[in-house]
């Protein structure tokens, strides 16, 4: 391993994931928080949830009651008058519906005068979920969405028909009370019916598009599943504030500031990634190729969220697989490409993303693997893991997309 590389990696990772910590960003938010004079109460949901809770609570000194549905040991302590509560993620579970329950009975019943803070973050989606139909169906309707290569979007259209508080409704469910929601964006472009599919926006998609996604990636549905993507949902709600903050935009300007600190001269790609996890990889790898031998310090950045079509049964995610694409392309050079997810967490694993350099894939090789096969089988998880490549920050508290990185050294 280019120990030097893997130093200027992980300074780049833990500036830009300080930099992009939400609990700044919701202090800010509010400053343009005017509450009614009745109760003020607190719903938070997503990877984000517990930090921007936190910062929250601490910023208005009281709140009067609360609930926080976040991902399984994202929860970092008490805050004070909220419940904390822990649930699945990618795919919803019990946990899930239970916690997103106890959310419904905290803002049933509301006047004019209440108003519910609602904090939302990336990961609601499966976090935040009153399911319209089975919470088993559900769990294989997302696993479906999962598997087929589909994109964030896509997932949201369908997910919002299934359940009853995504697609506007739980702003309905608050209703008379006034909704005032700080978003932290985890989708590009930052469509706010997308992220955590907006249970407090109203939606801009159509059953037509819905039934269109699903004939597209043949899904699997009950009678009732397909009855409800024909029902349209909430197309303007009254009771609701909406303030964004915090973006993927924001982490590639982190990670920009940070490589220029290390000396490299830094490049953005794009915050808009958006492809096969594979094919950003092997596009990064041929980017070095290009740039390689010269005698300068050059950081290639491209924020987003790429996707990954299973073909096999393996462990990783998306930021581990762009990552092990790169290695055929660099092998050999002074060069490093790595990938990291903002909220720590890169698909059902412990690691945030992974990194390989131009000494990786001869200790692949040494290790008995071979990327082609790693990569059809979906395995990147174990073959870095061999190769000391999984980049591991636990829990960060915040979630903006991913950045991913292409270093190179100077000469060769």
């Amino acid at each position: 391993m280019n120990m030097t590389l893997r130093r200027d990696a992980d300074t780049i990772i833990t500036s830009s994931l300080n930099a992009v910590l939400p609990d700044e960003a919701v202090c800010r938010a509010l400053k343009e928080f005017q509450p009614g004079d009745g109760k003020v109460l607190l719903v938070a949901a997503g990877k984000a949830a517990w930090q921007m809770a936190h910062a929250a609570v601490e910023t208005l000194g009281h709140v009067d009651g609360g609930v926080v549905v976040t991902k399984y040991d994202h929860v970092k302590g008490e805050i004070s008058g909220v419940d904390c509560y822990e649930a699945g993620h990618p795919v919803p579970d019990e946990n899930s519906f239970a916690a997103t329950g106890k959310a419904l009975e905290l803002v049933y019943g509301l006047t004019a005068q209440d108003t519910v803070l609602f904090l939302l973050s990336g990961g609601g989606s499966a976090l935040f979920e009153k399911p319209l139909i089975s919470g088993e169906e559900l769990q294989n309707i997302t696993s479906q969405l999962l598997a087929s290569g589909a994109d964030i979007v896509e997932m949201n259209t369908i997910r919002k028909r299934l359940s009853g508080v995504k697609g506007g409704r739980f702003a309905q469910a608050c209703a008379p009370a006034k909704v005032f929601s700080i978003v932290l964006s985890d989708i590009l472009g930052d469509p706010l019916d997308m992220i955590a599919s907006g249970p407090a926006v109203p939606d801009t998609t159509t059953c037509e598009q819905a039934q269109a996604i699903a004939e597209k990636y043949h899904l699997n549905l009950s009678e009732q599943a397909q009855e409800l993507l024909k029902q349209e949902t909430p197309k303007a709600l009254d009771n609701v504030a909406t303030k964004i903050t915090g973006s993927v935009r924001e982490l590639c300007t982190a990670a920009e500031k940070a490589c220029r600190k290390l000396g490299y001269d830094p490049i953005l790609l794009t915050d808009q990634l958006c492809c096969e996890a594979r094919e950003a990889g092997s596009f990064l790898a041929s980017i070095v190729r290009t740039h390689a031998g010269q005698n300068r310090k050059l950081a290639f950045i491209a924020g987003g969220e790429t996707v990954v079509h299973l073909t096999g049964k393996g462990l990783g995610g998306r930021n581990q697989e762009l990552a092990l694409a790169a290695v055929p392309g660099i092998a050999g050079l002074n060069a490093a490409v790595f990938s990291v997810g903002s909220d720590g967490t890169d698909g059902p694993t412990d690691a945030a993303g992974g990194y390989v350099d131009g000494e990786t894939a001869q200790a692949l090789t040494e290790n008995g693997l071979n990327v082609f096969d790693v990569l059809q089988n979906n395995d990147a998880y174990h073959a870095l893991k061999a190769v000391d490549g999984l980049i591991m920050t636990g829990a960060t508290g915040t979630n903006v997309n991913d950045v991913a990185v292409a270093l190179v050294g100077m000469g060769e």
